[in-house]
């Protein structure tokens, strides 16, 4: 089959589930996973011919995005910043207000001219910390999670992009204090409250990890009161707390930080104009 005649069944048959901009995007994300090319390639070459194996592979991705199994996981990787990240059903398929909050937490480290100490709490597939210790080449990084497969992840992209990371497995609920003390703490934590979950499409519903995901309705910010605490006796002088937030809850989560004793607490919109990070210091 031609190519450009497969890229219209394939539009075809995803739209039911997606719409058309982002079937696009899968049928582009696709053709340069199987096949190294990009949009412009398919433009200048629109007879190119799928051999029968190929085709297959692409009807394997299809088959799944009908599922509606997020194309992240069906390729196996995403890019963040930069990098490239393996993917899998442990860990959450890294957002770009994820990568908004890493660029803001460069954006106040930058020039700083001290070999600083990280912990990234709740590091998932390892985006965070990774892209940190990728673009602070000076910082020693720490990266903990409570989900051991989620932590076999992130090691895997650590050595994928060539990083030394510290790794570190436990339940943050339970812990009384960190063994270590750190100039930033940053975390992404769980806060997608359950009264919330009729706005999550399906193809997060029904795939990503819950764990890393949801907070009961009556205490939603249960994982940042957790962090804040810890942070208080584990920050170092100056030292700063980095959080992405629910957008619905930015208000109390200020408020949170600031009446434990967080100085200059400011939240931050994301390109959408929704609270989506949140700044602190001691």
């Amino acid at each position: 089959m031609i190519l450009k005649n497969y890229r219209k069944l394939f539009i075809d048959q995803v739209t039911p589930f997606f719409d058309q901009q982002e079937a696009e995007s899968f049928f582009y994300i696709t053709l340069n996973k199987l096949h190294n090319l990009k949009r412009v390639d398919l433009a200048l070459n629109p007879n190119i011919v799928l051999s029968e194996v190929e085709l297959l592979k692409w009807d394997v991705v299809l088959q799944q995005l009908k599922l509606q199994k997020p194309i992240q996981y069906i390729l196996g990787e995403t890019d963040f910043f930069g990098l490239t990240f393996e993917v899998n059903e442990n860990a959450l398929i890294p957002r770009p207000e994820t990568e908004e909050l890493v660029n803001f937490i460069l954006e106040i480290n930058k020039h700083n001219p001290k070999n600083i100490k990280i912990l990234d709490i709740g590091t998932g597939s390892g985006c965070i910390a990774i892209s940190l210790a990728k673009n602070l080449p000076n910082a020693s990084v720490y990266a903990y999670d409570i989900s051991i497969e989620a932590l076999s992840v992130a090691e895997r992209n650590a050595k994928k992009n060539n990083l030394n990371i510290t790794f570190l497995q436990g339940d943050i609920l339970q812990e009384t204090f960190l063994e270590e003390h750190f100039d930033i703490i940053v975390s992404n934590p769980p806060y997608v409250r359950n009264l919330e979950k009729l706005e999550i499409k399906p193809n997060v519903l029904e795939f990503e990890p819950h764990l890393a995901l949801f907070v009961e309705d009556e205490d939603a910010l249960l994982f940042y009161r957790k962090i804040a605490q810890l942070a208080l006796e584990n920050l170092s002088e100056n030292g700063q707390l980095f959080f992405e937030i629910n957008q619905y809850l930015g208000e109390e989560t200020l408020k949170l930080v600031s009446d434990l004793g967080f100085k200059n607490a400011v939240l931050r919109k994301d390109i959408y104009e929704n609270d989506r990070m949140l700044f602190a210091s001691l």
